[in-house]
């Protein structure tokens, strides 16, 4: 009977260890390709009505409104940006702060993205330098960025709000530049501190 038990336990154990391994390759590698498809997808909805629409509309929580170019990342390397920072949003693209300011105007336009799952749009985001590019892309303008500290110089708590400050750092500070703020997990597997870099508006080209 203890050898049935034994055997039985052995059974249970394993079948766990295959279940944690398959929901570790979900995390990591499932999320990412289901990610990567809706992003894309995105993309070509956001173009879409771009070319449609003829007004410009306030963004409405998780959906598509701007998309994100770092040059660094390649010529192909595009993602869209939707409204939010919940798990949701996080898990279709980019996701831009709601209290924070939207691209070109004075104030602190800071957007969010993972490092590993859910297409990691932003894994390679501590290899950015001072002096790299950030160019948002919206259906009347294209606004490039130049960082000014490297996401590695700076890493902070969730709970260090200061970083989405109008002008961050500043509260009582009114803005007169067009800020952004760059936030992503510190390490590629799951940390709650966050790795931050900022940037100024260097140059607006408009489309409309």
């Amino acid at each position: 009977m203890a050898r049935g038990v034994v055997r039985g336990l052995g059974i249970v154990l394993l079948l766990a260890g295959v279940g944690l391994l398959g929901w570790v390759g979900w995390q990591y590698f499932g999320t990412g390709i289901t990610s990567n498809r809706t992003m894309d997808q995105l993309e070509r909805e956001l173009r879409d009505e771009w070319r449609a629409e003829t007004t410009i509309k306030e963004p409405a929580a998780g959906t598509p409104f701007t998309l994100v170019r770092i040059p660094k990342f390649g010529a192909e390397w595009v993602k869209p940006v939707v409204e939010g920072v919940g798990k949701g949003e996080l898990a279709r693209g980019i996701g831009h702060y709601p209290q924070t300011q939207l691209p070109g105007v004075p104030g602190n336009f800071a957007i969010a993205g993972h490092r590993v799952t859910h297409g990691s749009p932003f894994r390679k985001l501590l290899e950015l330098r001072k002096g790299d590019q950030v160019v948002v892309e919206t259906a009347d303008a294209i606004y490039t960025y130049e960082l000014d500290t490297s996401p590695r110089d700076l890493t902070v708590k969730p709970s260090d709000t200061w970083v989405l400050d109008p002008v961050p750092g500043k509260p009582q500070e009114t803005p007169t530049k067009s800020l952004i703020t760059l936030t992503t997990c510190e390490d590629l597997f799951h940390s709650p501190d966050r790795s931050i870099a900022f940037g100024h508006l260097i140059n607006l080209e408009k489309k409309r």
